[in-house]
């Protein structure tokens, strides 16, 4: 059985960003070489990338999952940590990105056009990027942060320049065979095509190309048979194409009537198509029947504003007039399409009020949110004390501690950040302005010490010039 695969659901994760690493030169002779723990390497990301040769999304199908890989740790020595691998996932033209909410992400159109479905992970710094001259040897060094996961949709919108619309075995295979070299498979039952079928067709010196939805039927817009599969795949076409079947055997059905019901699924799929170029195909005049039906409803159709062709995908009746009125019909379509500008990058400033987190009360836990502060938390090493405190300096620069007084939280009240819960010990911000924390206090003794020893060697040489000696 043939897998219909224009429609997919992608489980992508991100690359984790490495550890930052704390680590303290040691050379011979230079006890105190200062930090050199350096920064981990950032996480792959999973891109969407638009590749002329890929036409169908069944590689996703069988591989729903995909994943990049995570960056290195820092080292010692200014070892920074390799990033991890970006995964690169071609996709066909047209293929449109929807979130788990049903929210279009994307529109990928057009050879090499991208789109970062998730983000890797930030790499955490290492003690020698977070050193300062107020912090000289941190004993501490930053986390990576997990990469970005999420669950989308892949739907693949035909880009085809002519879409053939018609009931079940109305022959619209039979001419995509007939006019390219298409081989669609073919039989006189319905629902025969299940997957579109593309064709390219030249003709008056235009290429273009004709795919052939499959069956619509009275209720395909609500879902009904499989028409509700297939309606995206004429949203793109410069030109609809109705292929009515004059060879029918069912009494109930004339070619007037299967227009009008085509034209009402479309009007309820998408008001939009309204608007498009419309062509009428008589089909199947090879029989004599089918024939002197179509001269019959020709006059009608023409009156109601229709440019009708009769046509025979069998003795190939027709199919030179047809070709040279859709290749008409999509020359004019093209040249009425504005001129492809350069890609545009849509830049949104944050509001001047923004402070970058919020601050609210569940029960009697205070929630901060905000993209800082839960990344920061993620950075952060609980297990290490001085680790701890920079990330109080931080949030209380950032003012998560002054919004939270204004609320009225009091010490020992729980704060929720991310997924960490912890009591809350106000402090002044005065005392976190000095960058006391994380300052090595060897430095501090080093520097002492060779003060009083300088100081020791004068004492020294003025004893030495009086003949006095002086006490160790």
């Amino acid at each position: 059985m043939t897998t219909f695969v224009d429609r997919v659901v992608l489980h992508v994760s991100a690359g984790d960003g490495g550890h930052g690493c704390a680590s303290v030169r040691r050379e011979k002779f230079k006890p105190l070489g200062g930090p050199d723990g350096a920064d981990g390497g950032h996480g792959g990301d999973v891109v969407l990338v638009v590749d002329h040769n890929v036409t169908t999304l069944l590689d996703y199908h069988y591989h729903p999952h995909q994943k990049a890989t995570s960056g290195k740790p820092g080292a010692g020595d200014m070892r920074q940590g390799a990033n991890g691998q970006t995964v690169e996932l071609p996709v066909p033209n047209g293929t449109v990105v929807v979130g788990p909410d049903g929210e279009v992400l994307a529109d990928l159109m057009g050879e090499g056009t991208r789109y970062v479905v998730a983000k890797g992970g930030q790499g955490g710094l290492g003690n020698a990027s977070l050193a300062s001259t107020k912090r000289k040897a941190p004993g501490f060094a930053l986390l990576g942060t997990l990469g970005e996961t999420a669950e989308i949709t892949l739907e693949l919108k035909s880009v085809a320049d002519a879409a053939l619309v018609g009931f079940p075995s109305a022959g619209k295979s039979s001419l995509i065979a007939a006019m390219s070299a298409a081989r669609p498979k073919i039989a006189d039952y319905p629902f025969t095509t299940l997957i579109p079928n593309l064709g390219v067709v030249q003709a008056a010196g235009t290429t273009f190309t004709v795919a052939d939805v499959p069956g619509l039927i009275p209720g395909a817009a609500q879902g009904k048979g499989l028409g509700l599969e297939f309606l995206r795949h004429v949203e793109r076409c410069a030109v609809l194409v109705h292929v009515l079947d004059c060879g029918t055997l069912d009494n109930s059905r004339d070619p007037v009537g299967d227009l009008e019901a085509i034209e009402s699924e479309l009007a309820q799929y998408k008001t939009s198509l309204m608007d498009r170029p419309r062509l009428v195909v008589l089909n199947k005049a090879d029989l004599p029947e089918g024939h002197d039906l179509a001269d019959i409803v020709t006059p009608e159709l023409e009156a109601r504003g229709y440019r009708v062709l009769t046509v025979s995908a069998v003795s190939r009746l027709g199919l030179k007039e047809l070709s040279f009125a859709l290749a008409e019909e999509i020359e004019a379509w093209r040249k009425a399409q504005p001129i492809e500008q350069a890609t545009r990058i849509v830049l949104r400033p944050t509001a001047v009020d923004d402070l970058g987190f919020d601050v609210h009360l569940d029960g009697e836990i205070y929630v901060v949110t905000g993209a800082k502060p839960q990344r920061w938390v993620q950075q952060t090493d609980f297990n290490n004390d001085e680790a701890v405190g920079y990330l109080a300096d931080r949030l209380a620069r950032l003012g998560v501690e002054k919004k939270l007084a204004d609320m009225g939280a009091t010490p020992g009240v729980e704060v929720a950040i991310g997924e960490v819960v912890f009591d809350w010990q106000p402090t002044l911000l005065e005392e976190f302005a000095s960058g006391m924390r994380g300052q090595d206090v060897r430095f501090e003794n080093r520097d002492r010490t060779n003060a009083e020893q300088r100081r020791y060697e004068k004492d020294l040489r003025r004893a030495e010039r009086l003949g006095l000696e002086l006490d160790e």
